[in-house]
């Protein structure tokens, strides 16, 4: 993943998308923010205990990092409905979380029109169709793992889109990592199926599950790239709800330019 710094922000991108002018995309860290501690400081999430002042001022920045016209948000509650952005259903940058359509993935062919997943722990998966310009962006938790979250995103992109997911893109955030992902509590959780990615001492690998979530409905491997940057391990840089417990959440980000 590449490092950019702007106004005063930071923010990763992934290679791979870098290479395509048509698309911008961007996951903050939690620096050069206005928000306090335990919040310190980009904070882009309502509803967590953060002064809402502060979370408007959050999202401007990152709005103005992107130069996006249209943050596109959603009530993210760990299910698997998957949103179509088509005009009708948006939340800006400045609406409470109350207001926002119910969904934990978002997809879009209007350009200007920047999706938006606040995370903490949980992956953001970005995909990127360059042959029909549509994007996704997916909150995937454990439970929305379980669920395949993603396997439907995908339905989704190519039922209403006509894509094809050979000559998709696809890129898992910074997230609870395999040595971090503890479930003690996983026989009464995690479905038995999933059990093969649990190690000996209950650390279970997501980014495996996603990855292979991602192959089984026709996207290429070499079009997968993995962050592999955990959020527990690195809360000097990214907000963890496994680390912290009371903390922010920063932005995964993506739109069609």
């Amino acid at each position: 993943m590449i490092l950019t710094n702007k106004n005063g922000a930071s923010f990763y991108q992934f290679f791979d998308f870098k290479k395509f002018s048509g698309i911008d995309h961007a996951i903050f860290t939690r620096h050069a923010g206005c928000s306090s501690i335990p919040y310190k400081s980009l904070n882009i999430s309502f509803g967590i205990g953060d002064e809402v002042n502060n979370v408007k001022k959050n999202r401007h920045i990152i709005s103005q990092c992107i130069q996006a016209k249209d943050l596109v948000f959603a009530e993210q509650v760990h299910g698997d409905h998957v949103l179509i952005i088509d005009g009708h259903r948006r939340g800006g940058e400045k609406k409470k979380t109350a207001s926002l359509p119910i969904g934990d993935a978002m997809v879009t062919r209007l350009r200007q029109t920047f999706l938006v997943i606040q995370v903490a722990d949980c992956q953001s998966v970005m995909l990127y169709d360059p042959s029909r310009e549509v994007v996704a962006n997916i909150h995937v938790g454990w439970r929305g793992s379980i669920k395949n979250i993603i396997g439907r995103t995908l339905n989704t992109m190519v039922e209403h889109f006509g894509c094809l997911t050979s000559e998709l893109l696809a890129g898992v955030g910074p997230s609870l990592g395999p040595c971090c992902a503890e479930f003690v509590n996983y026989k009464l959780e995690i479905p038995k199926e999933y059990w093969t990615y649990k190690d000996a001492s209950d650390h279970f690998d997501f980014w495996a599950i996603s990855r292979d979530q991602l192959v089984e409905a026709g996207v290429l491997d070499e079009n997968i790239t993995i962050s592999k940057m955990c959020t527990k391990c690195s809360t000097d840089v990214f907000f963890s709800y496994r680390g912290e417990g009371t903390t922010g959440r920063f932005a995964a980000v993506i739109g069609l330019k």
